[in-house]
């Protein structure tokens, strides 16, 4: 899909919500924040991705002759305000905690405030973005981690859901951790490594194997990974490979990157038997790959049986996120000001489920860091008007069980003020780093998880606070409607 044609990449409500707040001339400044409630795949933390998609659609939102044609032909949109669509562009601010970065539920990932009706036509939009790439980059941080930190390529294209999907799923797995992608198309937008063997219709394309074998030795010798488990991996495939390996260094040709790939099977049982085959033949630097429907706890199941693999292909589970399907990112109105007035207003949605009940007004995120371990002890979710300073003494509480209390020694913690300017009054401020920057970025990000927190099942979560003026000012937005409900009944 071109990025430069998504304007109407939005729900039709978003509209039709636009065209009643230009009715009724409401165009006060408002805040929203982005935000998701559950880590996915069962992690204890998330992955934030898409900041670039997200630049480049804002940078590009307007409507066309074209799309503006097509919403007056659905006979719902009057002409006065079709006409303020023709000249729309986005004039407000936007903050954002950077790609790659370590996120945690409750938090903001993205903070827009800006004139209601630009805020509300952009939220599907971003929603669609950084709850997909989220996601993906998410899962592939829980693969590569499951591999022991590095050797897996991405190569789920062909089941990704559509062509986007599959490329910009791609760009995520790779700020994730991935090593690289098969997906050509994402490794020319983005500049990203490219990986890839051969088919097993390759093998079968030849009268018999180690023809096959040979012939693609002969026209990548440097980077010759035979796919050993098209007939029989150990009686045949194997054999044959070690045989054009043996010719390869006999006529004097060292592979840059050489070895085998099995695709099926009892993988643990056979790529030790092939390693032994290997060794014995004096390969002993031979890549063992594999690949065939794998995910992180197959590949920590590998692992932990001892078996010899050092570069994993993972496609289908990765580029889906098969075990959990979606991110599940918010766009809740946090505050609002009215043209003239000084301060915002913080508005607060309520729910009988309190994981439901959103943080009001303007705020921010400070990650604070043990001082000696560079670990993260926790987040604390503030209002933009708070202070702190790590020389004093810093309290922090679970706002749902708020008996949970601890207090961190003032010079023993470091702080970080999580949200940075996007957009300014509609001009982008940000330099955006290259996706592999990005990705060194976040495995320095992952480094400042404790050990307890990345573990696949059961994982310690990270603690999230509320600072002690935002978590009163909820409360006394909670209580204020509860009276309001209660004398509307009485």
């Amino acid at each position: 899909m071109d990025i430069h044609e998504l304007t109407l990449l939005t729900d039709l409500y978003e509209l039709t919500m636009m065209q009643g707040y230009f009715k009724c001339q409401n165009n006060e400044t408002v805040i929203f924040d982005v935000f998701y409630r559950e880590n996915p795949s069962g992690s204890s933390y998330a992955i934030t991705c898409g900041l670039a998609q997200m630049i480049d659609y804002i940078k590009n939102l307007s409507f066309s002759y074209e799309d503006i044609d097509y919403l007056r032909s659905l006979h719902i949109f009057d002409e006065d305000f079709l006409e303020y669509l023709a000249g729309y562009h986005f004039t407000g601010d936007i903050y954002a905690i950077p790609e790659g970065s370590i996120v945690f539920p409750m938090e903001p990932l993205v903070k827009v405030k800006a004139p209601m009706m630009e805020a509300q036509l952009i939220e599907t939009a971003i929603l669609n973005i950084i709850n997909h790439q989220s996601l993906i980059a998410t899962k592939a941080s829980r693969v590569v981690y499951a591999a022991g930190g590095s050797g897996v390529m991405e190569f789920g294209l062909r089941r990704a859901q559509g062509p986007d999907a599959g490329t910009y799923g791609a760009r995520a797995a790779v700020i994730g951790g991935c090593d690289g992608t098969s997906n050509v198309l994402a490794g020319k937008m983005f500049d990203i490594p490219v990986l890839g063997t051969h088919a097993h219709s390759w093998i079968m394309s030849f009268e018999d194997e180690y023809t096959a074998f040979r012939t693609y030795a002969n026209f990548y010798p440097d980077t010759c990974l035979l796919l050993v488990d098209t007939y029989d991996t150990l009686r045949s495939g194997v054999p044959n490979a070690i045989r054009v390996f043996q010719e390869l260094h006999d006529a004097g040709q060292k592979p840059k990157t050489y070895g085998i790939r099995l695709d099926s099977g009892d993988l643990a049982y056979l790529t030790k038997k092939a390693r032994k085959m290997l060794d014995e033949a004096g390969f002993q630097d031979a890549i063992i790959s594999a690949s065939g429907d794998l995910d992180e706890n197959l590949i920590a199941s590998l692992r932990h049986q001892g078996a010899p693999i050092t570069s994993w292909g993972v496609g289908t589970k990765l580029i889906t996120s098969s075990d959990c399907p979606a991110f599940g990112g918010v766009y809740k109105l946090a505050a609002s000001k009215k043209n003239g007035e000084t301060e915002f207003t913080p508005k607060i949605k309520i729910s009988e489920n309190p994981a439901k009940i959103t943080n009001p007004g303007d705020k921010t995120i400070y990650r604070i860091y043990d001082k000696a371990t560079g670990k993260i002890r926790g987040d604390l979710i503030c209002l933009t008007t708070e202070t702190y300073d790590p020389a004093c003494d810093l309290t922090i509480f679970d706002p749902l069980a708020t008996w949970k209390k601890s207090t961190i020694t003032g010079g023993s913690y470091e702080l970080r003020e999580l949200l940075i300017p996007i957009f300014v009054k509609g001009q982008c401020v940000y330099e955006l780093p290259s996706v592999m920057e990005t990705r060194s970025y976040c495995q320095e990000e992952l480094n400042t998880l404790w050990d307890e927190s990345r573990r696949l099942l059961n994982p310690q979560n990270v603690y999230v606070d509320l600072s002690e003026p935002l978590y009163q000012l909820k409360n006394q937005l909670l209580d204020q409607k509860h009276k309001t409900t209660e004398g509307r009944n009485k």
